[in-house]
C-alpha cells in the first residue's frame, strides 16, 4: 500500500471563512493513485472540505468534491459535487473512495448522457481545501483504504438503525415508468441483507457483539408485510418474498431477493442454535420460494429482472440487462455452493449458456 502524508506534524487549525478556505493542501505533481482519502476532523463551525480534482480529456477540466456538513446524499451543480457528512463538532476520522465519490457524481450529473459520463477520467488530485473553522489531523492519501471503509460502514449500521430493525431508504423510487412509487422512508429487503452480511462479517473480525445484536434486529422486516410497510410479499398468497422494492402490487426483484438471502444465511451460520432460529426460518421459506418460481425468470435467452409483468397488467417484461443477467448467474452459482439442490447450478448454467448465445428450443 503506498501512502501520501501530508500533515504528520500537528493538528492543524482553520480559522472561520465560509466563503474561502483558509487552509490549503497543494499536492505535488505525482500522478500516482493515491485516491483513499483519510483525517481526523472537528469542525466549531459550519464548515466543508473540498478535494480539487484533474480530471483527463481535451481540455483537461477540473472537479471539486464538497463534503459538507449535512444530511444530503449527493448534489451536484456544474462541476461541483456535494456529499453531506453529517455534524462533525467533534473529533470524527472520515476516509472517503475519491474516484468513487467522482464517478457516483459524473453519473448523477450525466444521467441521461453516459457516454459522457464514462469518457471523464479522473487524472489526480490538486489540492485539499477547508473551510469554516475548526482542527484537522491525519491527512493521509493512499492507494487503498477499504478495511477503514468496511469499518465505517458497520459502525453507522449500528448507529443509524430505527427501532423496527432497519435502515429506512431516505429517497423516493419510481418504478415501472412511474406505474409504481415508493416515498422516503421505505425498507429495501436487499439492503437489509447486505446490510447483515456487513455486519455478521465486521463480528466475525473483531468479535464485538453490537454488530452481532444489530444483524439480529434487523430481520424482523422480514416479517413485516409490504402493504404494512414492510418487506414482505406472498406470490400467489403462496410463496413468501423479500422485495427489494416493496411496492403494491409486488415486483418481486430476483438479484434483490437472493442477496437477502445471503445476509440471512450470514447470520443463521454465525449465531447459536437458539439465536439463529428466526434467521433460518425466513431463509428456509425463502430459498423453498425461489426454487419454486426461479423458472418463471427464465426468458429462454435470457433473465428478467422481475416479475413486474405477472403483476402489472399489460406490461411486458423487463429484462435483465446484460451486467443484471450475470450477476444472477453469479447469485445461483454461489447458492449452488451452499444448497445441495442441483436445481441452482442447473439453471446457472443455462444462463450461462445464453450468454454464449445458446437458445432454448422452439417448436
Amino acid at each position: 500500500m503506498q501512502f501520501k502524508d501530508l500533515n504528520a506534524m500537528n493538528s492543524v487549525i482553520f480559522s472561520e471563512s465560509l466563503s474561502s478556505s483558509e487552509v490549503s493542501l497543494r499536492l505535488s505533481g505525482d500522478t500516482s493513485p493515491n485516491f483513499f482519502l483519510s483525517l481526523d476532523i472537528r469542525f466549531t463551525s459550519n464548515g466543508s472540505i473540498g478535494v480539487v480534482l484533474s480530471v483527463d480529456g481535451k481540455p483537461q477540466r477540473t472537479f471539486t468534491i464538497f463534503y459538507i456538513c449535512s444530511d444530503v446524499m449527493i448534489s451536484v451543480k456544474g462541476n461541483e459535487i456535494y456529499y453531506g457528512i453529517g455534524t462533525r463538532t467533534k473529533w470524527t476520522s472520515i476516509t472517503r473512495d475519491i474516484q468513487t465519490d467522482f464517478l457516483k457524481g459524473v453519473a448523477h450529473k450525466y444521467t441521461k448522457n453516459k457516454k459522457k459520463a464514462a469518457r471523464l477520467m479522473l487524472h489526480r488530485i490538486l489540492r485539499i481545501d477547508f473551510y469554516g473553522s475548526g482542527y484537522v489531523d491525519n491527512v493521509v492519501l493512499a492507494t487503498s483504504h477499504h478495511l477503514a471503509q468496511f469499518y465505517y460502514a458497520a459502525d453507522w449500521l449500528v448507529s443509524h438503525q430505527d427501532k423496527h430493525g432497519g435502515w429506512p431508504i431516505a429517497v423516493t423510487r419510481k418504478l415501472a415508468d412511474g406505474q409504481l412509487e415508493l416515498p422516503p422512508g421505505w425498507y429495501s429487503a436487499m439492503a437489509q441483507g447486505q446490510s447483515i452480511s456487513v455486519l455478521v462479517r465486521a463480528y466475525l473480525r473483531t468479535k464485538r457483539r453490537e454488530y452481532l445484536d444489530a444483524a439480529l434486529r434487523s430481520t424482523a422486516i422480514f416479517n413485516i408485510p409490504s402493504s404494512l410497510g414492510g418487506v414482505r410479499a406472498m406470490f400467489v398468497d403462496r410463496f413468501p418474498w423479500y422485495e427489494e422494492y416493496p411496492t403494491t402490487p409486488s415486483c418481486f426483484v430476483l438479484n434483490g431477493f437472493i442477496y437477502s438471502l445471503i445476509g440471512l444465511y450470514d447470520l443463521k451460520t454465525v449465531v447459536s442454535s437458539g439465536e439463529a432460529l428466526e434467521a433460518t426460518k425466513l431463509y428456509d421459506e425463502g430459498i423453498v420460494s425461489l426454487k419454486a418460481m426461479l423458472p418463471l425468470f427464465d426468458t429462454g435467452s435470457g433473465s428478467v429482472y422481475d416479475l413486474r409483468h405477472f403483476t402489472l397488467s399489460g406490461t411486458a417484461p423487463n429484462l435483465a440487462r446484460w451486467d443484471y443477467h450475470a450477476t444472477h448467474v453469479n447469485q445461483l452459482l454461489l447458492l449452488s455452493n451452499i444448497d445441495p439442490d442441483p436445481l441452482f447450478r442447473s439453471i446457472g448454467q443455462r444462463w450461462i449458456g445464453y450468454m454464449k448465445g445458446k437458445r432454448a428450443p422452439h417448436n
